[in-house]
């Protein structure tokens, strides 16, 4: 408040006393007021008066208008006012005539001022969050505003109260749920100033399902074609991911970079790009650079190099680098994403290197873009791209490597298209020092720990002129170097040359090979240059002391030792120590150790390479130890590295012998594989078959089981010979049971018979009856009874011939089964030569029976149809019988009534001759005794009536 008096005081700032008594009365009516009406009408005055008179109103009303967020929340009209009084207050955005008329420094201290004092109670952060909760457009769009002005002055005081209070954040991210566009839009300006620069309150808003949110927002705006909400959306999205591992893995693990694939699809016709949609690409780049970028964890950055070439991204970013009419900008942000996509991840990296660009015909991408890294007249940033993408390209893949290397070779190179080895060739000697340099750079990647390559590089041959001989590639290096170029150029090389000799004997053998290059090194060191060529002197002090440190003595006039008696002599050790820390104390170095991305503001700074500076702190400390050592230490070193060497060439053999055991190992890995397949597959047969063989055992036993209840087995059992899983014993017991049903058959046949010549016999009886009529009486009763019995026989055959049709059947499945069993169980037994002899040999025994079980089943089915047609005319038979019975009843019905009247006339005759015979006896007449005469003849007729019945 003191500081506040004083600007008052001062003249600049003294408001006139008419504004300042207004204020003045409109904050008593504010504070004094009963009436809701009155309140109301005085913040309105203060908000009119607010921007006019900002100092005045924020020291005289501000403590009111907070008491009125407080008290009158009831009413939405005077809490809007309030609040826009406020951000008057408070905020900075001031229109160009206010800002015209006042410092730039006032407003902000001004600005800044009134937010402390704002914020200073915390309580009135937790009532404005309250506030923005409310759904009340002129309640909600204003505190909105307050709040992101409070964040732009206070960021960080205000974060930590927002933070702290509960459920604060997720109050502000309901925001982006509201349907009216202006205060979404503005939500999403909100939390920008929200999650600047804080961790903790970036992953509570990500958890709050803010990528899901911001995702469709920029959807429904439609991609890159939208407004300047989808560049707002983009900023906070890039204030999520930037830095933050945890967001990153919950971006990627939420499959959210695949949503970003559309936003990269582009029409043919490319021109006439707006600016907004320039930005809204160039934005979008950036988000994928955040989630790839080399300063992120490495594990990370792969997983979502994968989910990028997975989901088409990668594919789609290429096309825009393909494409014609993209803007340069765009082109160029594109390269660079592209570059940090492939970076060290193989996948791509064989992908992009498979990209050819729509010419005619089809040539590489990475050819195209060498073309244009080598060419003057593209713009700067964009060969500086380039030859990001061509480092990326290059990063931790051999294969790369070798692939542009070999485009170096005589044997692989092509007369009739342009290689990426030619262009390269082409930039080293232009006449352009920064395709010299870029050359020289991407020709060091391409050599980049590998020792392989670089020996390869050796055999490389340029034709410098007609007529001459050519000269190897590293003499003419090193002629470009003595020539006197310019530094750009001169720095490219050496650094070219130190990547080539470093950790390779063979190459530092080549180049000293050549009397020129040690003298011209020692030269550059040893003169006294200015400071531009002081860069050179510490380049050429490490490509000599790489010269030494990797020298294995095989000239004798270039040994370690005479090496630094040289430098002793014509340099001195210390001068030459002082001259190599000319590199590491360079500004451009430390500038180019920052980032693998070539950052330069202009083409004379480009003199370091990323890479290159990882050489320097490597080589910088051994060799300064190297030229201090004595000639005895270095013998002591020769003697502990040829101890080393052949330790490494033991280990070596030993690997290689590792190596061939691995492969053999991998053979017999894959032979076991192979030979346990085909035991799987051996032993599911085996299953199968035993399965199979099982099931046939179960139906022979049921078999047996059912043959057994009618038939009993004799208990001895011999020697047991089984062939598909059937006995011969139970074969020829099988026929045994045949045979006894045939007899059984048989005798039934017989039996039918005698009742066929019985009812013959009985049809003649009826013919002869009726002699007498006692005869006739006793042959007609003796026919029925006769009768009655032959029909239950009948009944009785009828059922036998049924039950023996229903065996016969069942005799027939049941050899059908047999048949199928000696089929289907005949692969799954037997594996050696005896038992396949004995088994073909049963088994032609076996089908022999089985036929001749077939021929007796087919008779006894004959002879069951004979049966059934001897049956039916039975049945006919039987049917005429019972006819010839009936008329038999009626007959023997009118004899019972004819007898009875006999036994009346007899009872009368009786009475009458025993009348008579009593008068003779009376009359003494002898009469003989007819009782006893009667009993006999009955005697006499009774054994005649039962020598018929046994007829």
């Amino acid at each position: 408040m003191n500081f506040l008096r004083g600007v008052m005081g001062g003249p600049s700032a003294g408001p006139q006393p008419s504004g300042a008594e207004t204020i003045q009365k409109l904050c008593d009516r504010v504070a004094s007021s009963t009436l809701l009406d009155d309140r109301r009408d005085a913040v309105r005055a203060l908000k009119s008066l607010s921007k006019k008179y900002r100092l005045e109103v924020g020291i005289q009303a501000m403590e009111h208008l907070i008491h009125v967020l407080q008290t009158d929340r009831s009413d939405s009209e005077i809490i809007g006012y309030a609040l826009d009084t406020l951000y008057n207050v408070i905020s900075n955005d001031l229109e160009e005539e206010e800002q015209e008329e006042n410092l730039p420094k006032q407003v902000d201290d001004l600005g800044s001022q009134f937010t402390e004092i704002f914020i200073k109670q915390q309580e009135n952060v937790t009532l404005l969050l309250t506030l923005v909760e409310e759904f009340d457009f002129h309640v909600r769009w204003p505190g909105v505003k307050l709040l992101t002005s409070l964040l732009k002055q206070q960021g960080p005081q205000v974060q930590q109260i927002i933070l702290v209070s509960p459920m604060g954040v997720s109050r502000l991210m309901d925001l982006l749920a509201d349907s009216r566009e202006v205060i979404r839009n503005d939500g999403v300006l909100l939390l920008q100033q929200l999650t600047k620069s804080n961790a903790a309150i970036q992953k509570i808003v990500a958890f709050e399902n803010a990528f899901e949110r911001l995702l469709d927002i920029i959807t429904e705006e439609g991609n890159s074609d939208g407004g300047i909400v989808v560049e707002d959306c983009l900023l906070l999205l890039q204030n999520l991911l930037k830095n933050n591992n945890s967001n990153q893995n919950f971006f990627k693990e939420g499959s959210y970079i695949q949503r970003m694939k559309p936003w990269f699809e582009v029409g043919d016709d490319n021109c006439g790009w707006s600016a907004q949609k320039v930005t809204n690409l160039h934005l979008m780049l950036q988000l994928v650079r955040v989630l790839v970028s080399p300063t992120n964890p490495p594990g990370a950055t792969s997983s979502c190099q994968k989910a990028m070439f997975h989901c088409g991204l990668l594919q789609q970013l290429c096309t825009i680098l393909m494409a014609t009419g993209v803007p340069a900008d765009i082109l160029t942000e594109t390269i660079n994403t592209v570059s940090e996509v492939i970076r060290g991840c193989q996948m791509n990296q064989d992908y992009f290197a498979s990209v050819n660009a729509p010419s005619n015909p089809p040539r590489p991408a990475i050819v195209v873009l060498l073309m244009s890294m080598v060419n003057e007249r593209q713009p700067f940033v964009l060969r500086c791209a380039v030859l990001y993408c061509f480092q990326c390209f290059l990063y931790k893949n051999q294969k790369g490597q070798g692939e542009i290397v070999s485009t170096l070779l005589p044997s692989t190179i092509d007369g009739n298209s342009v290689s990426a080895g030619q262009l390269l060739c082409g930039g080293l000697f232009s006449t352009d020092s920064l395709s010299n340099w870029c050359a020289a750079v991407a020709l060091a990647h391409a050599l980049q720990e590998n020792a392989t390559l670089k020996e390869q590089l050796l055999r490389v041959q340029l034709a410098t002129s007609i007529g001459n001989p050519p000269v190897s590639l590293l003499q003419q290096c090193t002629n470009i170097l003595s020539q006197g170029s310019k530094v750009q150029t001169r720095v490219g090389l050496l650094m070219l040359l130190c990547t080539w000799l470093s950790n390779c004997s063979i190459a530092v053998t080549h180049f000293l090979h050549n009397p020129a290059n040690v003298p011209f090194l020692t030269g550059q060191i040893a003169e006294n240059l200015g400071e531009e060529e002081q860069l050179v002197q510490g380049l050429c002090a490490l490509l000599l002391g790489i010269s030494i440190y990797y020298n294995d003595n095989s000239l004798e006039n270039y040994r370690k030792e005479k090496l630094k008696q040289l430098i002793e002599k014509r340099i001195g050790r210390e001068n030459f120590i002082e001259k190599l820390g000319f590199i590491s104390k360079h500004e451009l170095y430390s500038r180019a150790a920052q980032k693998p991305q070539p950052g330069f503001s202009s083409p004379d700074h480009m003199m370091f390479d990323h890479e290159f500076t990882k050489l320097v702190k490597e080589l910088e400390g051994v060799i300064s130890k190297a030229i201090y050592k004595s000639s005895e230490e270095d013998k002591k070193e020769e003697e502990v590295k040829k101890t080393l060497e052949q330790h490494d060439n033991i280990v070596t053999h030993y690997k290689k012998v590792i190596r061939e055991q691995d492969q053999e190992l991998e053979e017999l890995k894959q032979r076991i594989n192979t030979l346990t397949s085909q035991n799987e597959q051996l032993q599911a047969t085996v299953t199968q078959q035993v399965s199979q063989i099982q099931q046939h055992k179960d139906q022979y036993n049921l078999l047996k089981v059912q043959l057994g209840k009618d038939t009993q087995h004799h208990n001895s059992h011999g020697d047991t010979l089984q062939m598909n899983g059937i006995q011969m014993e139970e074969v020829s017991k099988l026929k045994e049971e045949l045979e006894e049903w045939k007899n059984k058959h048989e005798l039934l046949q017989g039996q039918l018979r005698e009742k066929d010549s019985l009812i013959e016999k009985l049809k003649s009886s009826q013919l002869e009856m009726g002699t007498t009529e006692q005869s006739s009486q006793m042959s007609k009763s003796g026919g029925l009874e006769h009768n009655n019995e032959l029909q239950k026989e009948l009944e009785m055959l009828r059922s036998q011939i049924q039950l023996q049709s229903a065996e016969i059947s069942k005799l027939q499945m049941e050899n059908q089964k047999l048949q199928v069993m000696s089929t289907t169980a005949d692969p799954a037994l037997g594996d050696s030569g005896a038992t396949a002899a004995r088994g073909s040999g049963l088994e032609g025994r076996l089908e022999q029976e089985i036929q001749e079980l077939k021929n007796e089943v087919k008779a006894l089915s004959e002879e069951k149809e004979s049966l059934k047609q001897h049956l039916d005319s039975s049945s006919s038979t039987v049917a005429i019988l019972q006819d010839e019975k009936s008329k038999l009843q009626r007959e023997v019905a009118e004899s019972k009534k004819e007898q009875d009247d006999l036994l009346v006339l007899l009872a009368d005759q009786d009475q009458k001759l025993s009348a008579l015979k009593i008068t003779l006896k009376d009359l003494g007449v002898p009469v003989e005794d007819e009782d006893d005469i009667e009993s006999g003849d009955q005697g006499d007729e009774d054994e005649d009536g039962d020598e018929e019945e046994q007829d």
